[in-house]
């Protein structure tokens, strides 16, 4: 089942992070179904800041939409699937040029919100393992 997850980084930048029925999804993002509901009110109603990175049209430009909104998207790999039938690979779709930070994001849903390591404008690929 597709299901969608937020995550920070170290810098405090904002992704969305496609699981594609496959990928890990971390604890903290679980906690409260309705906590989820209210984080992603919110950001579908943030203005659209900026045009899709990638080019319109695509597979990959249906992905991106949220990039438009300031966060960067991921999507969970197809390969590195494990026994459990899950990867904790997520691959880089689209990147913003003014990424949305978890300071915008209203105090009392920012505990939703998972914390990854190192920088996400750094990171193709990321590890999603155990967090």
């Amino acid at each position: 089942m597709e299901f969608d997850w937020l995550a920070a980084d170290e810098a405090g930048h904002l992704a969305q992070m496609l699981s594609s029925g496959t990928g890990r999804v971390p604890e903290t993002v679980l906690a409260s179904e309705e906590d989820l509901f209210a984080l992603h009110l919110f950001l579908d109603e943030l203005p659209l800041t900026e045009p899709l990175s990638i080019p319109e049209g695509s597979f990959q430009a249906l992905l991106a939409q949220p990039q438009r909104r300031g966060l960067y998207v991921y999507d969970a790999a197809a390969d590195g699937v494990d026994d459990s039938g899950r990867t904790g690979q997520y691959l880089l779709v689209a990147a913003p040029r003014q990424p949305l930070t978890l300071d915008a994001l209203p105090e009392q849903l920012r505990g939703g919100v998972a914390r990854l390591p190192g920088r996400f404008g750094e990171q193709a690929k990321l590890e999603v393992q155990g967090i």
